[in-house]
């Protein structure tokens, strides 16, 4: 499994938005958007809590969603997926497990 996540992910930056999406570093947030630099090149897969908020809304416009409700999106969010990997391997308390259990 490890292998597979490797050879799937590897060790590239942009790998870190499935790792930074859905694990839960603070209590009960299902998940986090990214707004870094990178969403240029990843078609703004980093806003991932608008697009679960507006699922039909195209990638280009996620932005506009955060800029015309701020208030709806000040939630804990990351600024690098390489910090994201970096604090994946080395933090002990960041697993694979780390996913809100629904009822």
């Amino acid at each position: 499994m490890i292998l597979s996540t490797v050879l799937g992910l590897g060790l590239h930056p942009m790998s870190g938005h499935f790792v930074g999406e859905h694990t839960e570093v603070v209590k009960d947030q299902e998940t986090y958007s990214y707004y870094g630099p990178l969403n240029y090149l990843a078609y703004n897969v980093g806003y991932h809590n608008e697009h679960h908020d507006f699922p039909r809304v195209p990638g280009r416009f996620l932005p506009k969603i955060k800029e015309i409700a701020p208030e709806y999106y000040d939630m804990p969010n990351y600024s690098s997926w390489v910090m994201v990997l970096y604090n994946f391997i080395m933090n002990d308390g960041i697993t694979c497990f780390c996913r809100v259990k629904r009822a």
